[in-house]
């Protein structure tokens, strides 16, 4: 298909395609967009290996909206380790046992200590 332009316009880079590079990336980052793909490895036809390829690029504000945040929970990349998570969870769990109990460990170990 040929697209022929009137006689005695030009047409310049610009007016071809309204919108910049800058213009498209900031759309795909406000909207977001989603490229998929399968790849099948088969050797006379025995499947030997697919993978599902799945990636969306999007700004992180339009990734929160659509309720995609792992980044912030990835010890990884929260730098987080799973020592430092362990702690918390056994500091969270004794201060609910000391609530329970009305002692803390402070009072338990002393009371130990005097028998």
């Amino acid at each position: 298909m040929t697209v022929q332009q009137p006689r005695g316009t030009t047409l310049s880079p610009s007016s071809r395609s309204g919108d910049t590079l800058a213009d498209i990336l900031e759309r795909v980052l406000d909207k977001g967009i989603v490229i998929a793909g399968d790849i099948q490895v088969n050797v006379l036809d025995i499947e030997l290996l697919t993978l599902k390829l799945r990636l969306l690029v999007a700004s992180v504000d339009t990734a929160r909206d659509m309720g995609i945040d792992w980044w912030s929970r990835d010890p990884f990349l929260t730098g987080e380790s799973a020592l430092q998570r362990e702690n918390q969870e056994l500091a969270e769990r004794l201060e609910r046992l000391e609530r329970a109990t009305g002692r803390t460990a402070d009072q338990v170990e002393s009371a130990d200590g005097d028998r």
